[in-house]
């Protein structure tokens, strides 16, 4: 499989590493309720830490990373992952998947297709045998994109999430590495 992180693909979905002007819309559109919705607001943040992890890294370490999501020539969200373990992390790690789009480019596919490509680009540039994703239980829209990605759906984790002065049930979601699609 090609790269993800360069051209756009079918659809003209692409994942490519955050720019400096990335930075702007991040701030704008996920750092206040008014933004990207119900789902991925959980209070107001710093947005210092972004910014160093831009100028240190990128947003790309070993322990994780963040990468914006393209629709042609265009920035419409991000997709993040982070480490994650099931025990001890030297034999148990895996990644977190996260995503956030703009809310004009929800509903279209695009969230499948970044969190597809973001898969193959884990499975491609990391040892990872295990991908996991969780979502509000409510949020049956990004439940839908996890498994049209290839994700299998778990179980729910009860009150696992304190967001808008509760605790939110989660669905969890993986994908191994043997399960993902093979391109031909």
């Amino acid at each position: 499989m090609s790269d993800p992180t360069s051209a756009p693909v079918a659809g003209g979905v692409a994942l490519r590493p955050v720019t400096a002007a990335d930075l702007d819309l991040f701030e704008r559109e996920f750092a206040g309720p008014e933004g990207v919705g119900r789902y991925q607001w959980f209070g107001y943040r710093s947005a210092a830490g972004l910014r160093r992890g831009f100028a240190e890294n990128g947003l790309l370490g070993p322990d994780g990373g963040v990468l914006a999501v393209a629709e042609a020539d265009r920035t419409v969200g991000r997709v993040e992952w982070f480490a994650g373990s099931w025990g001890r992390p030297e034999t148990s790690a895996c990644w977190t998947l996260a995503i956030g789009l703009l809310p004009a480019a929800q509903g279209r596919g695009i969230g499948t297709e970044a969190q597809r490509l973001l898969a193959h680009y884990l499975f491609d540039h990391t040892r990872a045998e295990r991908l996991q994703a969780w979502t509000d239980r409510a949020n049956l829209a990004e439940q839908r994109a996890l498994e049209k990605a290839g994700f299998t759906r778990e179980g729910v984790l009860r009150s696992a999430q304190w967001r808008a002065g509760r605790w939110h049930d989660q669905v969890i979601f993986s994908l191994l590495r043997a399960e993902r699609a093979v391109e031909g």
